[in-house]
C-alpha cells in the first residue's frame, strides 16, 4: 500500500540524527524552556526571514495567542476561510473574537479576496489568510486590501513551511505568522508543536509571556496565560529536521510536477499549478472529482491510500452553526468539500510509487 505519509521510510541518516538529538536532551536534564528551544526559535526565525520566533505547544495556540497579543477579542471580527482545518477557526473563538467565513477561489481553494471584501464591517479587525495545502498567493493585493481597510493581515502558515513568494517566506508577510509542526507537516515534530513568528518585538514578548502562564518573572503572573511551551525534545527534533526541509520540499515539488504532467484523466481536475514553483511546497496534492467517493475506493483497491482535506466546510460544522459568512454564500467551499481528494505526495515516494499512483488515477472509470 502506498501511504499518505511514510515516516518509517525516511532516510537512515535523518533517523540517526533525530536519535542523537533526543539523547542530547535526555543527557542534559533540561526539558522545558531550555537551550534547544531557544536555538530552534533562532533558526526558524532566520529561515522565515523574520526578527522573532516563539516556540509553542501547537499551531492552534499560535493563532490564539497571536490574536490576544494584538488585543483582538470580544466584539471583534476576524475574516478567514471556510475551507481549512478547524483549528484555524477554533483559535479565533478561543481568543474571544468572532470568525467571519469567506468563500474560496475555485481554482486554488485559497481565500477569495472579493468574498473577503463583502465580509468587511466596522467590527473587522483582521483577515487571517490560510496558505492551504502549502501554497502562498500573490500577497500584494492582500497587503493593499488590509492597508486600505485598516485591518491586520495575519497568516496561518501551518501547511506552508518553506513556501516562498516574491522572495519572502510564508509567515513573513503579515503582522504575524502561525505554524503547526504536527508530525505530518512538511516540517513535523514527533508530537504536537507550533510557533509564532513576527518582526514585532512587542508582540513576540507578549506571546512569550502568554505561553507561560502569563509570567514575566518566577511566580509573577501578570495576566491569564496558557501552558503552551515548546518542549526541548520537540525543539531538538525540529532543529534536526529543519536541515532536511528544503530537499524534502523539492522532492514534493518534483512529485507534484509529475502528477500535473502525467495525470490525464478528463474527469479528474488537477489543482492549480502556480507559475512560481517555490510558492507551493505541496503539503498536500488535492484533485477534484464529481465521483470523489468512488475514486477514493478505486484507488484503495489499487493499493493507493488517499485522504480528504476537508470533507465538511467549516460553516457546516456544528460548532460553527450560525456563524457569520459572505452574504453571497460559500458555494465554492461547499463544492470543493464535496469533490476534493488528496493523493500521496510525501518525500519518501519513489519514482515507481509515483508511477503507480498516476496509472491508478488514469485507470479510473
Amino acid at each position: 500500500m502506498i501511504l499518505m505519509n511514510d515516516f518509517a521510510a525516511e532516510p537512515a541518516a535523518l533517523q540517526e540524527e533525530e536519535r542523537t538529538a533526543v539523547e542530547r536532551v535526555l543527557r542534559s536534564g533540561r526539558f522545558i524552556l531550555g537551550p534547544e528551544g531557544q536555538q530552534f526559535e533562532e533558526a526558524w526565525a532566520r529561515f522565515c526571514g523574520v526578527g522573532f520566533c516563539i516556540g509553542l505547544a501547537n499551531g492552534m495556540e499560535a493563532i490564539e495567542l497571536g490574536l490576544r497579543a494584538l488585543q483582538i477579542g470580544a466584539g471583534d471580527e476576524v475574516i478567514t476561510t471556510s475551507m481549512t482545518a478547524m483549528a484555524t477557526i477554533m483559535a479565533i473563538l478561543h481568543a474571544g473574537a468572532t470568525p467571519v467565513l469567506a468563500d474560496i477561489e475555485r481554482e486554488t481553494a485559497l481565500l477569495d479576496i472579493a468574498s473577503v471584501k463583502r465580509c468587511l464591517t466596522k467590527r473587522t479587525k483582521a483577515v487571517l489568510l490560510v496558505h492551504l495545502y502549502g501554497q502562498v498567493p500573490d500577497m500584494t493585493p492582500w497587503i493593499d486590501m488590509a492597508g486600505n481597510a485598516r485591518i491586520q493581515l495575519l497568516e496561518d502558515a501551518a501547511q506552508a513551511h518553506g513556501a516562498v513568494r516574491q522572495e519572502r517566506c510564508a509567515g513573513s508577510f503579515g503582522k504575524w505568522g502561525a505554524f503547526s509542526f504536527y508530525p505530518t507537516k512538511n516540517l513535523g515534530a514527533k508530537g504536537d508543536a507550533g510557533a509564532f513568528v513576527t518582526d514585532s518585538r512587542e508582540l513576540a514578548d507578549r506571546v512569550k509571556t502568554l505561553r507561560n502562564y502569563g509570567t514575566v518573572g518566577r511566580y509573577e503572573h501578570l495576566e491569564l496565560g496558557l501552558n503552551s511551551r515548546l518542549d526541548e525534545l520537540q525543539a531538538a527534533i525540529l532543529r534536526t529536521r529543519l536541515a532536511w526541509l528544503d530537499r524534502f520540499n523539492r522532492r514534493r515539488q518534483q512529485i507534484a510536477a509529475r502528477y500535473h504532467t502525467e495525470i490525464t484523466h478528463p474527469q479528474i481536475e488537477l489543482p492549480f499549478r502556480p507559475s512560481e514553483v517555490s510558492s507551493h511546497v505541496h503539503h498536500l496534492f488535492v484533485v477534484r472529482s464529481a465521483e470523489r467517493d468512488r475514486l477514493e475506493q478505486f484507488l484503495q483497491e489499487k493499493g493507493v491510500k488517499t485522504l480528504i482535506h476537508y470533507p465538511i466546510a467549516a460553516h457546516r460544522q456544528p460548532f460553527c452553526a450560525g456563524a457569520q459568512s459572505d452574504p453571497a454564500g460559500l458555494l465554492n467551499a461547499e463544492r470543493h468539500a464535496a469533490q476534493c481528494l488528496s493523493l500521496p505526495c510525501h518525500p519518501q515516494l519513489s519514482e515507481e510509487d509515483v508511477t503507480t499512483v498516476v496509472t491508478a488515477v488514469n485507470a479510473f472509470r
